[in-house]
């Protein structure tokens, strides 16, 4: 089975074209307070020229209309939430961009707490989201802090329930098969891990992280899963 591969925190038309020439499934922009901030008028400016499978832009704790606003500005083809939206507030947003584009993409954010377990399943109702992205928790950011969190522990949750996973937060050229053999998630997401500065991808880093996704082999994984985190 083959990895979704997202690369998040895009912010210029070079990025935007080493991550598809790369390999990645998807592109995603970033509309909330970081150092990677987009608007959607460069995000759209970016979309135009070059043929991603998929933009997704995050938003965090944004209105459905604003949301919405942005997917139209933008050209994107999905969302992912990545705040503390409670489900009512997804299933409107979801609404939203399904009146806009029937096959938007809809995901949402639960970070790695003592809540995580629940949080998951709150979050894996069917037909709320078409995925869940497990990142690490951090007081001071929502995302792009480079630090992984303890894949062991969330194991028994994340094969508790039936919907595609995707793991964020400090995944490298290194570490994301590691990832693989442990959670064996539906898909990956890097920012960080992938920059030479924030807001500028590094090519080695995209390369090397798409190569390792693709030639990962499931038959490796018990002697990544005995290593340490």
């Amino acid at each position: 089975m083959s990895i979704w591969i997202k690369i998040c925190g895009t912010t210029n038309l070079e990025d935007a074209r080493l991550a598809v020439s790369a390999g990645g499934d998807a592109l995603g922009f970033i509309f909330a307070p970081s150092p990677r901030r987009v608007i959607p008028e460069q995000v759209r400016r970016i979309i135009e020229q070059v043929k991603a499978p998929e933009c997704i832009g995050l938003f965090v704790n944004e209105t459905s209309d604003a949301i919405a606003k942005a997917f139209e500005e933008a050209a994107l083809t999905g969302v992912q939430l990545h705040g503390d939206e409670p489900p009512d507030h997804v299933t409107s947003v979801r609404h939203r961009l399904r009146s806009i584009a029937p096959r938007a993409r809809i995901i949402k954010s639960v970070r790695f707490t003592p809540q995580f377990a629940s949080e998951l399943m709150r979050f894996s109702e069917p037909g709320l989201v078409d995925a869940v992205l497990i990142d690490t928790f951090s007081p001071h950011a929502r995302g792009g802090t480079g630090i992984t969190f303890d894949w062991e522990q969330a194991r028994d949750a994340v094969r508790r329930v039936h919907i595609p996973i995707i793991i964020a937060g400090g995944l490298t050229p290194e570490n994301v098969q590691q990832v693989l053999a442990i959670l064996e998630p539906w898909g990956v997401d890097s920012t960080s891990g992938l920059e030479s500065k924030p807001g500028k991808k590094d090519v080695q880093k995209v390369h090397a992280f798409c190569a390792a996704i693709k030639n990962f082999r499931a038959a490796e994984a018990p002697q990544f899963a005995k290593e340490k985190l």
